[in-house]
């Protein structure tokens, strides 16, 4: 690409690319792992990691290497140079005591959505998913809200592209078919999911807005034994997105 685009790097793609293989999945990384993750040559995932090391963003113990806390502040300048998310949780909490379920807000990044708050359900302390969790746009709420505000072209190219995994019996695996959904999406103005990522999962989704358009997505998750779809969809959907456009209103008046 260096050689097509004066302008690009190849060493900090390089490096990025070795950063965003480490995860839940994969905390701790071996130089041949980290090579088989990324597609690099072993010795430019070694260069990468060591370089890493020496400028505090990775530790190595016994041949693996981890990254460390210091990889936050990538993530926090993201954060602080868009304070509108601060907006945001209080009408989560009111959202999360209103229906007394969890509810999460999101962006879309590439195939993927990335959390960017979250508040507990008051029922239970347990939280599954952190901010900057990542989780395929597709089977989600958050994700479907978000795909369906892209212009027509940008979602021609993701569903010709995108790689529909079967993740439970119940996710669209067909791009037509996720393609009809996302219209309805923009139909009704909010996402509805039923086990498509995980079975006896539902959520429901809406979006955000500033002056520019979609910004992120807004949603709660619900346990399926305890809340129909039906209910979910005529009693929560309201409400959810009475709060997103409440976050909306409050982002575009600052």
């Amino acid at each position: 690409m260096s050689r097509e685009d004066p302008d690009f790097i190849d060493s900090v793609d390089k490096a990025f690319q070795v950063m965003m293989v480490f995860s839940a999945q994969h905390p701790e990384l071996s130089i041949s792992q980290v090579a088989e993750l990324t597609g690099l040559t072993r010795a430019t995932a070694r260069r990468v990691l060591l370089t890493f090391t020496r400028i505090g963003f990775a530790t190595q113990q016994d041949r693996r290497f981890r990254l460390t806390s210091k990889v936050m502040r990538l993530g926090y300048g993201y954060l602080s140079a868009s304070p509108w998310w601060e907006h945001a949780e209080p009408h989560m909490r009111s959202l999360s005591n209103s229906t007394q379920e969890s509810s999460s807000l999101a962006t879309l990044d590439g195939t993927e959505i990335v959390y960017l708050a979250r508040v507990p359900s008051p029922r239970s302390v347990s939280i599954t998913l952190n901010i900057g969790s990542r989780l395929p746009a597709y089977p989600t709420s958050l994700g479907r809200v978000l795909l369906a505000a892209l212009p027509d072209a940008e979602l021609d190219t993701y569903l010709r592209e995108v790689d529909l995994k079967p993740l439970t019996p119940h996710t669209i695996t067909d791009p037509g078919e996720l393609r009809e959904a996302l219209m309805a999406v923009r139909e009704d103005g909010f996402a509805l999911i039923d086990g498509e990522r995980e079975e006896g999962v539902r959520s429901v989704a809406a979006a955000v807005r500033d002056r520019d358009g979609v910004i992120a997505a807004l949603n709660i998750s619900v346990n399926a034994a305890r809340i129909s779809a039906a209910e979910l969809r005529d009693r929560c959907a309201p409400l959810v997105r009475e709060h997103a456009d409440a976050i909306t209103a409050e982002i575009t008046h600052t």
